[in-house]
């Protein structure tokens, strides 16, 4: 009896293990992802037609890590006075009125122990695009990349960029 308890044990904690990696390994390696938003927000209407530069919404993308998501007060220098029919501006004007901030998913993710920073890339000139696509296309974001060691450390190379592991890893 004793034998079956720590087999079924085992067998618990392997599947466990298996299904957190092959969970995590679903997460970072597959493309076409593209979370539901609060906000209809779109980048075709943004960057296509208004030709605003991803650094006007994200402001911190050259300066640091991160990108950031905007801040309402970005958005509201438009849309704080427009009149619009969209029940998403009329919402995003609501949430401005009250100091709500848009909790926006993540579409592009990377797992904790891996180091990027937005502001190394676009310093040397890596354009938004090879990473996220064409978003001046797009209604709704998507992953287009994988984001995947392997296809970071390929364009690591193809741009003779630094391949150690200290580069990206903690």
């Amino acid at each position: 009896m004793k034998e079956k308890i720590l087999i079924a044990l085992f067998g618990l904690y392997f599947f466990v293990c298996l299904g957190g990696i092959g969970g995590a390994a679903y997460l970072w390696h597959h493309t076409n992802i593209s979370p539901e938003q609060p906000l209809a927000f779109s980048h075709v209407r943004h960057v296509g037609e208004l030709k605003l530069e991803c650094t006007h919404c994200h402001q911190y993308a050259d300066k640091g890590p991160r990108a950031t998501v905007p801040a309402m007060s970005i958005c509201a220098k438009c849309h704080q006075k427009m009149t619009s029919e969209s029940e998403d501006v009329k919402k995003l004007q609501e949430m401005f009125k009250e100091n709500q901030p848009v909790q926006w998913n993540k579409v592009h993710d990377l797992p904790w122990h891996v180091v990027f920073t937005h502001k190394r890339h676009i310093k040397a000139g890596v354009e938004c695009a090879t990473c996220h696509g064409q978003l001046e296309g797009m209604e709704r974001v998507r992953r287009v990349r994988s984001l995947e060691m392997g296809w970071c450390v390929g364009c690591h190379r193809k741009n003779d960029a630094p391949t150690d592991c200290w580069t990206c890893h903690k």
